[in-house]
């Protein structure tokens, strides 16, 4: 198959409207789609095709509340390392959806999967949760073709939210994602708009 410039077109549309979400609708989103995104997950890359993520949705209010509750812990935690103007900026920021988003996905790496036959890590065994990492990007931009949104909570304590969702042993905690309708659309990420920072061009050099 050969692409063309309209599906250059489309990609790129995607990528820049692919934004981390904070702000959600609660309107559920239907099986049939979580259904699809489930299967553009198994598009994703991985090393020596050991396809280590493991998902889980979690429905339980009671987990729901703890993975809540370990956030806005690790997050008062967080403020405190700023000071002033940007303590407030921080506050402002709202880091996370966990109350609304209607779908919360716990996204694991098994750290000792039997596929893959170890091909590929064994110089380099965090290539496993690279290549979970490059799940997640695929979830997100279908995610986004499917005009969901996805939230990235980043500020959790690993340990115990795998603990809290009764994870096996072998199983670390590489993200814990919120998925929805986001509340309003925006090609420019919050992170900008709110003067946290801006990006930097990619560096790109010949040697």
């Amino acid at each position: 198959m050969e692409l063309t410039q309209a599906h250059r077109d489309a990609l790129r549309d995607i990528l820049l409207w692919r934004r981390d979400v904070r702000h959600f609708l609660p309107d559920p989103v239907p099986s049939e789609v979580l259904d699809r995104l489930r299967r553009a997950m198994d598009f994703a890359p991985s090393v020596g095709n050991a396809r280590p993520w493991r998902v889980l949705h979690v429905k339980s209010a009671d987990r729901r509340d703890a993975v809540t509750r370990n956030f806005e812990a690790a997050n008062a935690r967080a403020a405190k390392l700023y000071r002033n103007q940007q303590r407030d900026a921080y506050h402002a920021l709202k880091l996370a959806g966990l109350r609304d988003a209607p779908v919360h996905l716990a996204v694991f790496t098994d750290t000792a999967p039997a596929a893959g036959h170890g091909l590929g890590r064994q110089t380099m065994p965090e290539m496993l949760n690279y290549s979970t990492v490059a799940a997640i990007h695929t979830l997100w931009l279908a995610a986004r073709a499917e005009n969901l949104g996805v939230g990235w909570v980043s500020i959790l304590e690993p340990e115990a939210v795998a603990r809290a969702l009764d994870a096996p042993e072998s199983w670390q905690l590489t993200g814990y994602l919120c998925l929805g309708k986001a509340a309003s659309d925006d090609d420019t990420p919050l992170l900008h708009r709110e003067a946290w920072q801006s990006n930097a061009e990619t560096s790109w050099q010949e040697i």
